[in-house]
């Protein structure tokens, strides 16, 4: 089982320490195409109009003039950088030694800088949306999505595919349909079901916990993923088509 994680927009810069160490993470033949996005984004960054071209507003600044110098900035271990509703939700701190192991291998991190990362590499924090476009590199979902298609392919073989991204970075890497189920949060009340966003955040990183902490095998197949889901909600799976993954609905109350 692998789950498929985007970046939390807000992210926590390391206390201090070493900088990253290129050659330590994840996926090393990503490095070239992250040195070209990570010198692009430092241009843009230096930039006057850089707020505007990175899509943020002002109480972002520091962010974006961290970005001109990420090569020296201190990292960290990516569960501790990517913070906010979805990642307080899975809570990795509180796991247990052999679950946080077991997040460290099955946990994917699909970002705008790194392209992809476990969550045991060190990254220093930053500012960048997968829906930018950064000169020389293009819109950002379209300039990964040969790359990982080519470096996530042996990782994916034979895993299910738990994908708890938003649209923006699900955009990046198209998995294999078969062995992929999207995670949808949906409210009902009197029989009307409505999308929710912030709930659906706090529900995929519960699911994901769930998932890492549970006791038994991890779901292998979407029929085993629905029945440990429904261990904790309302869920139902709508299957796939050959071009169409899986999708696992969790239903919450109004």
């Amino acid at each position: 089982m692998l789950i498929l994680l985007p970046p939390s927009e807000g992210k926590t810069p390391a206390a201090g320490g070493e900088a990253m160490d290129w050659a330590s993470l994840s996926f090393p033949e990503l490095n070239v195409c992250r040195a070209r996005v990570l010198e692009s984004l430092g241009t843009v960054s230096a930039h006057e109009d850089a707020l505007a071209l990175l899509g943020v507003g002002a109480s972002l600044s520091a962010d974006v003039e961290r970005n001109r110098r990420l090569r020296a900035e201190p990292a960290a271990p990516a569960h501790q950088v990517y913070s906010g509703v979805l990642y307080d939700a899975l809570g990795y701190d509180t796991l247990t030694a052999a679950q946080r192991t077991k997040a460290d291998a099955s946990v994917l991190v699909i970002s705008a800088l790194w392209g992809a990362i476990r969550f045991a590499d060190r990254v220093p924090a930053y500012r960048l949306s997968m829906g930018t476009a950064l000169p020389d590199v293009g819109r950002l979902a379209a300039f990964w999505k040969p790359q990982l298609a080519a470096a996530l392919g042996t990782a994916a073989a034979g895993e299910l595919l738990v994908d708890c991204r938003s649209s923006t970075y699900a955009a990046a890497w198209a998995p294999p349909p078969e062995q992929t189920v999207a995670v949808n949060v949906f409210t009902e009340v009197n029989g009307v079901r409505k999308v929710v966003s912030h709930f659906a955040k706090h529900t995929r990183g519960e699911l994901a916990r769930h998932l890492l902490s549970r006791r038994g095998k991890a779901p292998g197949s979407p029929a085993q993923l629905h029945k440990a889901a429904s261990e904790k909600w309302s869920v139902e799976l709508v299957p796939g088509t050959a071009r169409k993954p899986h999708a696992l609905n969790i239903i919450l109350p109004g």
